[in-house]
């Protein structure tokens, strides 16, 4: 008998038209549930193990919910909405963190990450774009692909418009979840896997993408690619980026500090420690060649900026004469505004 759980998500969610699962939402996800909560799940359930999506009916979501009644009224509680749901319902118990094989799997681990009851790469996500399908995002909800024109012209003929938001393997992350003390602009700037911490701003042009993420408190104007994560007290510029580990060819994990600044359009392909700037229009890339200067502006050394990853007090600039890209102790490093970010 299992006697303790990773996590469960007891959720709703939408089919294609022969019963595959497209998206599910789990309005109160659960990370290592209590002996008491677990018990009940195991035994309504009929679990026995191993991690799985039990699809359920209204009457055993009932059940569910009176069993739990007095050891998790909010949880019971939820369960007794989700009953008269005629979408349909699953349970999905993970007794470990392994690689997700199934679709309600994938979302729980994203709802995970989004609740802020998971952060970036504490989560075993391997193989999830081969289980997730790709699905058209529309005002009336998640619709399979291949049944989107079928549904589009059902739409037309009553009169209405069925509108395609986006066509993607993740759904924007407020359709799921809004986590406490934050902004957010433009929703669909923000996937669902996304980490946003207290105190975080994403303003209109600003990206986060699943598994990726801030901190807090934070003004993110810029890209987090996936994997990434912004320290508390960092900014990301007007355009700027991080290359993310999709992308970037290499396994390093790109990471920014504490109270850093990465300027407008600028870029930074190396983790950074606390405290360092990248001035605006500059990316650094592992590769590039970096100059040190000393306190007093005379070169030292000549390095790749690989060789900097990780240290804090970094000042990166580029030499307006010569074009080289210099680097210095962040003594005159510009002071983030506080005033801002309390009020976030």
């Amino acid at each position: 008998m299992t006697s303790s759980l990773f996590s469960v998500g007891i959720g709703v969610g939408t089919h294609n038209s022969k019963g595959d699962w497209l998206e599910v939402f789990y309005p109160q996800p659960l990370v290592n549930p209590s002996a008491e909560v677990t018990g009940i799940l195991v035994d309504a359930l009929a679990f026995t193990g191993g991690n799985h999506a039990i699809n359920l009916d209204p009457a055993r979501m009932t059940a569910l919910s009176e069993a739990l009644k007095g050891v998790d009224d909010a949880l019971s509680a939820t369960c007794a909405k989700l009953a008269s749901s005629k979408q349909p319902l699953v349970a999905t118990v993970l007794s470990t963190d392994e690689a997700p094989s199934s679709v309600p799997e994938v979302y729980l681990k994203l709802h995970l990450l989004s609740h802020r009851l998971a952060k970036p790469h504490t989560l075993k996500l391997d193989g999830m774009f081969g289980v997730l399908p790709n699905v058209a995002w529309t005002n009336q909800g998640a619709v399979a692909i291949d049944e989107l024109a079928d549904r589009q012209l059902e739409a037309r003929l009553n009169g209405e418009l069925l509108e395609v938001m986006s066509v993607d393997k993740f759904p924007k992350m407020a359709n799921y979840v809004v986590p406490a003390g934050v902004r957010v602009a433009h929703t669909a700037r923000v996937r669902l896997g996304a980490y946003l911490g207290e105190g975080t701003t994403i303003m209109h042009e600003g990206f986060v993408n699943f598994n990726a993420g801030t901190e807090g408190p934070g003004m993110v104007e810029g890209r987090i690619s996936a994997g990434v994560v912004l320290g508390s007290g960092s900014d990301l510029g007007g355009g700027a980026s991080t290359m993310g580990t999709l992308s970037g060819g290499n396994n390093v994990i790109i990471s920014v500090g504490k109270e850093c600044l990465i300027g407008a359009n600028a870029g930074v392909g190396i983790p950074l420690g606390d405290r360092c700037t990248i001035e605006a229009g500059l990316y650094v890339t592992a590769g590039s060649l970096v100059t040190m200067l000393d306190d007093k502006g005379q070169v030292v050394n000549t390095v790749k900026a690989r060789d900097l990853a990780g240290q804090s007090d970094l000042l990166f600039r580029r030499n307006s004469k010569s074009g080289a890209i210099e680097v210095l102790t962040n003594k005159s490093a510009i002071e983030l505004n506080e005033a801002l970010h309390a009020h976030n």
